[in-house]
């Protein structure tokens, strides 16, 4: 009797396992996506108390200083007496805006007494802008063995002085004023610096102002 042979194949697996634990797999890859997908995205919440630009303050604009010429101008101080003789005044200014030209200043004595040295008194700083002589250079003035020096004013003199002229003054002497008389003074001004400018100018009896219709003789002048 022949012998029986039996070939048992054992822990042989399945031709279709490695599929499905393939197949498994893709699933659960696609499930993880899926939830990594769907999981809402974080916003940025609005910082707090941080303005836009919009609303942003914006500066404020800023104020000029105000000038020399305003405000009542460059002031003299109060002389230190009163001459109660009565003069009028008139004061032509002859200076074109940002040009030179001069002031013309005509004095009437109306009282009954001489006017023993008639003096124009203005801030020395005026010369910042414009600088006011009582003569204009010429060869007369300069040359040697000329004509003898015919000379109309009487002082010149940036304060302080001798006679008690103030700091920060300038003071323009021209002489006795004759009961009645007229003095027509040209002052030349020679432009320094462009823009207006307003001053003080008194006239006076030597340190003592005079009188226009009773109040002392304070002037106002406004050169363009």
């Amino acid at each position: 009797m022949a012998a029986l042979s039996v070939a048992l194949s054992i822990g042989t697996r399945p031709a279709t396992l490695p599929r499905r634990l393939a197949a498994l797999a893709g699933a659960l890859l696609l499930a993880a996506c899926s939830l990594e997908t769907s999981s809402p995205e974080a916003t940025a919440s609005p910082s707090v108390g941080v303005p836009s630009p919009s609303a942003s303050a914006q500066p404020s604009p800023t104020t000029p200083e105000p000038s020399p010429s305003e405000g009542g101008g460059l002031t003299l101080p109060d002389p230190k007496g009163t001459d109660p003789n009565p003069i009028s005044t008139k004061v032509t200014v002859e200076i074109a805006a940002g040009q030179s030209g001069r002031l013309v200043i005509v004095v009437t004595n109306l009282g009954k007494e001489q006017v023993q040295e008639l003096v124009l008194r203005w801030p020395t700083a005026v010369r910042n802008t414009v600088f006011l002589a009582p003569f204009e250079p010429s060869a007369q003035r300069i040359r040697e063995g000329g004509d003898p020096l015919v000379q109309d004013w009487t002082k010149w003199v940036d304060g302080p002085g001798e006679h008690g002229e103030p700091a920060g003054t300038t003071t323009l002497g021209w002489g006795p004023l004759l009961v009645g008389g007229t003095l027509t003074i040209p002052v030349l001004a020679t432009r320094v610096a462009p823009g207006p400018i307003t001053f003080d100018l008194q006239v006076l009896s030597g340190e003592k102002i005079l009188q226009i219709d009773g109040e002392p003789a304070f002037l106002k002048v406004t050169v363009p």
